[in-house]
């Protein structure tokens, strides 16, 4: 891995404690205006200072966030479809690698679907994607994204995140499940854990203190922040149990419910 690669990757997983809190905001590339983005300068810029990276698409990037805040970016770069299509696994990439550059991203992401019927498409466009960033020194962030009839078992899991590291991804997202340990001694990279759809606060501290006491390296969390009621305390309630180490509780009672 050469120094360009490793330092993009230091900038989120930070090297003191391998950890990272990234804040996801690229729904928006296929479900549209989500639900507390629908302006998202003013809902997302107060919770940048806790984050330890943005995921978001280069629309959002150049239109909604400004140049000057230094955050460490990762750029959703495939896409295609949309809520109305039945079959969200027909990706495609949808950035070059030169516009990621131009937009000096810290990395990049692409979503594979193990299992669906585009299976091959979404593993040799993550193949091509990563050849391209090995020639800058951009690291792959792959999303094990999973369909609707798909089981979120550890046999699965462990499946979908092996095939995107053997691959060559540096990063790998996907969702906690029980016996998770299996899916990160099953990993050789660090593996991140998505929030998923919006559940109570607890519960998602929950999520990410059992995410990271299994082995991950952080969480890529959306709408369990931006859609709560209170998105300033809850990301840095989300950020003490991934950091600091609190429990689900100590964080809710201590931060996140002031």
């Amino acid at each position: 891995m050469d120094y360009g690669l490793k330092n993009r990757l230091s900038r989120i997983i930070k090297p003191n404690d391998n950890r990272t809190v990234m804040l996801a905001i690229d729904h928006g590339y296929f479900m549209g205006p989500t639900s507390g983005l629908e302006d998202v300068k003013n809902s997302i810029t107060p919770l940048l200072p806790y984050a330890d990276s943005l995921m978001l698409t280069r629309g959002i990037l150049r239109n909604q966030i400004d140049a000057g805040i230094d955050i460490p970016i990762v750029l959703r770069v495939s896409g295609g479809t949309s809520i109305l299509k039945d079959d969200l696994s027909d990706e495609d990439i949808t950035v070059s690698m030169e516009e990621a550059v131009r937009l000096n991203v810290s990395a990049v992401a692409l979503s594979i679907f193990i299992g669906s019927k585009n299976e091959k498409q979404g593993i040799i466009n993550l193949a091509r994607l990563i050849d391209e960033g090995n020639k800058f020194g951009i690291p792959v962030l792959a999303v094990t994204a999973v369909g609707r009839e798909m089981a979120r078992d550890a046999r699965y899991l462990s499946l979908a995140v092996r095939i995107a590291a053997e691959t060559g991804a540096s990063i790998v997202k996907t969702y906690y499940c029980e016996d998770f340990e299996k899916v990160i001694n099953t990993c050789p990279v660090p593996v991140v854990v998505a929030g998923g759809k919006k559940t109570a606060e607890r519960d998602a501290l929950e999520l990410a203190y059992n995410a990271v006491r299994s082995g991950a390296a952080g969480v890529d969390m959306g709408r369990n922040i931006f859609q709560s009621e209170k998105p300033v305390n809850m990301i840095k309630a989300v950020r003490a149990v991934v950091h600091e180490g609190l429990t689900a509780e100590e964080a809710y009672n201590t931060i996140c419910n002031k």
